[in-house]
């Protein structure tokens, strides 16, 4: 929760008290823990920032998940006016930041110390970056606008004055901020000693005028000698990340968007959209994912040259293996119009399913091309080997491939903890071998006509004998002494 700039910790109070009593109202909430003044993202303290902690009941006692939950609750969040109410889930590994989603640092490289300038440069980022139907929530608390007073010193009437800068900020620190002393035992526990002025005499901002500091000739100094006061806006926080100013920006993927298309969007965007001197960095889980990059396709990719050359080997052709390697696009065609049409992500569970599916699929494939190579082998015609070949393996394909896709259902359908991820695989997984069962029984046969055609009279290695070098090496060592034996014998 954030109210405006400049509100008390009572008022925040009061909002958080309305805002708990709203979500109290919400099925499947069971308890809701308030902290005024606290602000959980960044840590920071301030009057007018706040922090709800909900917890949820069961899945077993609750009929929504977390994601319908924020929902609702946004939708609810809105009666409540005059502040900034974001909802957002824990980090997907604990430790790696206060929330779920992608977090953003938006750095200021100009060091002009512009506040006001950082302020507007974040809104336009995010007004941008909300064009995208990639990203959603997005929300920042960083704020240029808060009342604040600032203290103008002359420092050349302080040094006719006697007095150093530093040794004024020091005692103007002690007087309104406090500072520990010492500590001391009575009474069987310890006791802290603070320093600080009395409440009445740091009540106002003029106050602080009042206040003396010691010179180096041990004369009391008033600080209205060599210091002025001035209403100002300015930050609540001056947050950096990597010695640069920054803002901090939190948000997620949208709905059938992953994690890595939504920070994808926000590099197109910062790229086209960010002015000079300004740049982005990310922190929290986004810094390791966005450091590891897509390794997917490069996994994708070894997989299929693993499953080729394996098939290479088989076949003794480099030709033919691509039948099967062709007949896959059908699979992963179907796997992703499945979990586009489930609205589900392109995470880590559906390139897992993909990569389940090469070997699957593959398999199906392997069945047909077997066959018609070893009846090609046996005099068969290209063409005649193809279609014996869908014709013997049709109803095992069939038989096998169903069976795979019953098995999925239950995941596909699934509900409770982990649903999402077991709806990914078994989405990815279902669509795929559908498709490529449905498609494969046609597309295989004529892929190995096409390639069996073009191998038709080649061989793996150019003058290729039945018999191996090695062989023939071998029997000329074995018949050797035996020569050698009859010369003798002739002599």
């Amino acid at each position: 929760i954030q109210t405006p700039p400049g509100s008390t910790l009572e008022r925040t109070n009061d909002l958080s008290n309305k805002l708990v009593d709203v979500i109290n109202t919400v099925e499947g909430v069971k308890s809701v823990s308030s902290i005024a003044g606290y602000e959980v993202l960044t840590e920071g303290r301030g009057s007018n920032a706040g922090t709800c902690l909900i917890n949820l009941k069961p899945w077993s006692e609750r009929e929504h998940s977390v994601s319908e939950i924020i929902e609702e609750l946004e939708q609810k969040a809105k009666e409540i006016p005059g502040a900034t109410i974001e909802f957002f889930d824990p980090p997907a590994v604990p430790g790696f930041g206060a929330a779920g989603g992608f977090a953003l640092q938006l750095l200021d490289k100009t060091n002009s110390g512009d506040y006001k300038q950082l302020e507007k440069v974040t809104t336009d980022f995010m007004n941008e970056m909300r064009k995208r139907k990639e990203i959603t929530g997005l929300f920042t608390f960083f704020s240029a606008n808060y009342p604040q007073y600032e203290i103008e010193i002359d420092n050349q009437a302080a040094m006719q004055k006697g007095v150093t800068i530093g040794n004024a900020m020091n005692t103007l620190s002690i007087f309104v901020g406090s500072t520990y002393e010492l500590g001391f035992i009575k009474y069987q526990r310890f006791f802290k000693v603070f320093v600080q002025a009395a409440p009445e005499f740091r009540k106002l901002p003029t106050d602080i005028m009042n206040l003396y500091v010691k010179n180096n000739r041990d004369e009391m100094v008033p600080f209205s000698a060599f210091m002025k006061i001035h209403k100002k806006q300015g930050a609540n926080e001056i947050n950096r990340y990597n010695m640069y100013n920054t803002a901090a920006i939190r948000g997620g993927p949208a709905p059938g968007y992953s994690s890595g298309e939504a920070i994808a969007a926000v590099k197109e965007v910062a790229t086209k959209t960010l002015p000079h001197g300004y740049d982005i960095d990310w922190a929290a889980l986004s810094y390791d994912e966005t450091r590891r990059g897509n390794e997917a396709i490069y996994i994708f990719i070894i997989v299929l040259v693993f499953v080729y050359f394996v098939l290479a080997a088989q076949y003794e052709s480099f030709i033919i293996p691509l039948s099967v390697v062709f007949s896959l696009p059908a699979g992963v065609f179907g796997s992703f119009l499945l979990i586009k049409g489930m609205g589900l992500a392109n995470d880590i569970y559906a390139q897992v399913g993909l990569v389940m599916l090469v070997g699957l699929l593959g398999k199906n494939a392997v069945l047909i091309v077997e066959f018609a190579v070893m009846k090609h082998r046996q005099g068969a015609t290209v063409i005649e080997a193809a279609i014996e070949g869908a014709k013997v393996r049709f109803r095992p394909i069939l038989m096998t491939s169903f069976a795979f896709i019953a098995g999925l259902i239950p995941l596909v359908i699934a509900h409770g903890a982990g649903a999402i991820g077991n709806k990914t695989i078994g989405a990815s997984a279902l669509g795929g071998m559908l498709f490529g069962t449905i498609f494969g029984v046609i597309i295989v046969p004529g892929l190995y006509y096409i390639f069996g055609s073009m191998a038709e009279g080649r061989k793996l290695i150019k003058n290729e004998d039945d018999s191996s070098l090695t062989e023939d090496f071998v029997h000329k060592i074995d018949s050797f002494p035996q020569t050698q034996d009859n010369d003798e014998n002739e002599h």
